[in-house]
């Protein structure tokens, strides 16, 4: 199923569960949506690419690198993806 066929709540679910993956000793029960999640986090730069990745591959798509400033905050990561679809 791509990016194209994912609801919001779906894309939200998959975007949270990657962040568990490269973050697993986080408690995401209390990330705001709107925190940078590097920060909120403590993930360097090679876990954000690597969460970006992980991302494109569950949605099935590329992103380009200049748009990685997106997937700073949940909010925005969906913001950006749902005007991929």
């Amino acid at each position: 199923m791509s990016r194209l066929s994912k609801t919001p709540e779906q894309t939200h679910a998959i975007l949270r569960r990657e962040l568990e993956n490269i973050a697993p000793e986080a408690d995401l029960s209390q990330l705001d949506n709107d925190a940078d999640i590097r920060e909120e986090l403590d993930i360097d730069s090679f876990d954000f690419v690597r969460y970006i990745a992980a991302v494109c591959d569950a949605l099935e798509l590329d992103v380009p690198e200049l748009d990685y400033i997106e997937f700073t905050t949940l909010a925005r990561a969906e913001k950006y993806l749902g005007t991929l679809g």
